[in-house]
């Protein structure tokens, strides 16, 4: 079974790859050029990844194999004794463990995409409503860092613009590690929250919505052109939360750019605010770096645009639409709208288990690519 998933998955053909490239890095000229040299030891641990990943799953299911056998001869055909046994509950807790790595590799399988690989930038912003959106929009924001952080990533608010009394108008938050972006583009769209409102005092159910914007996060292996000619840059005082430790000094950053589109000539402002800390140098390098980031997805965009459109076929689910709903009254649902995807359990999605909503988001997206 495993020499055919090997194939599946070209295991041999990246075990090969790996000792290749291995070899290289004991070369004396290797570390000449030093960003080179990363760029080429990031290739090398993502490669080395899927070998370490295929032999985690094979191992397991090698231990479920032995454990099944182990428990058959010892518990024979007594079921009643069978299910409560030490030996019935290792079984279990090794499938699922078997499972899961099996599940993670398929996953990954379906990230090839041009930029899957990447870090992710995520932007979440509140729609109509005021308070009760901005509140939306903190909850959807502590959402996405637990996800982040149980699936171990580096997660980081780069801004946040807080909301008159509660919540937040917006935020910004960056993902560093591999594939981070691969999964939350599943996240693109408008999620939308129905509940009784802590903040109506007759008790009403509402309806709040926020939206959710994703890109990949480039790194210096990615040369983006910026025209210097088109930056302008204004500074202001960033505060924290409720108005706390105002900064005597404009650390702030705001940058605005002027893309204009190769195709259709047609231009926009890309405004991007940095408060991460309070060197405002420094803000302003993570400033370009995010805007490097957006210009690499535009194009990345403007690719697969093209590509659509030779292939006849249009994304289906395109920036602006809503995506899942997530009912707390009358009864608990959180439910995908593009997969059909539906949980109960809506704390553990607001705790952060989206895994379940990304996967079957990539399952379809590959399943429409291999029809069409």
């Amino acid at each position: 079974m495993w020499k055919r998933w090997g194939g599946v998955f070209d295991i041999p053909g990246k075990r090969e790859q790996a000792a290749a490239l291995q070899k290289k890095t004991e070369a004396p000229e290797f570390w000449n050029d030093p960003k080179a040299a990363e760029a080429f030891l990031k290739n090398l641990g993502s490669i080395k990844s899927w070998v370490t990943s295929f032999d985690k799953a094979a191992t397991d299911v090698d231990d479920l194999d032995v454990l099944y056998d182990f428990a058959r001869e010892s518990l024979g055909d007594d079921a009643d004794d069978a299910a409560s046994s030490p030996e019935s509950q290792e079984l279990d807790e090794t499938y699922s463990k078997a499972m899961k790595e099996v599940e993670d590799l398929e996953l990954k399988n379906m990230l090839g995409s041009e930029g899957d690989n990447l870090g992710a930038i995520l932007t979440i912003n509140s729609g109509a409503g005021g308070t009760e959106s901005n509140d939306w929009s903190s909850m959807l924001m502590r959402m996405y860092i637990r996800w982040g952080e149980r699936n171990g990533y580096k997660v980081t608010v780069t801004d946040m613009q807080e909301g008159d009394e509660a919540g937040i108008k917006s935020a910004t938050i960056e993902f560093e590690g591999e594939y981070a972006y691969g999964y939350l583009k599943a996240e693109n769209g408008v999620h939308r929250l129905v509940r009784i409102s802590p903040f109506n005092a007759q008790g009403k159910r509402q309806t709040t919505f926020s939206s959710v914007f994703v890109y990949p996060l480039v790194d210096d292996t990615i040369e983006v052109v910026v025209d210097p000619s088109k930056v302008s840059w204004d500074t202001f005082r960033a505060g924290g939360h409720g108005g706390q430790n105002v900064n005597k000094v404009e650390s702030g950053v705001r940058l605005r750019y002027m893309y204009k589109d190769p195709d259709t000539g047609e231009e926009q402002e890309i405004l991007i605010e940095n408060t991460e800390t309070r060197d405002q140098p420094k803000n302003r390098e993570k400033a370009m770096l995010l805007l490097k980031s957006r210009l690499y997805d535009l194009e990345m965009k403007r690719r697969q645009a093209k590509k659509d459109e030779i292939e006849g076929q249009k994304m289906k689910i395109e920036w602006g639409s809503q995506i899942r709903s997530y009912v707390l009254h009358p009864y608990k649902m959180v439910s995908d709208l593009r997969t059909g995807l539906k949980t109960a359990d809506t704390q553990g999605v607001l705790d952060g288990d989206l895994n379940q909503f990304m996967k079957a988001y990539l399952m379809q997206q590959g399943n429409g690519a291999k029809s069409g």
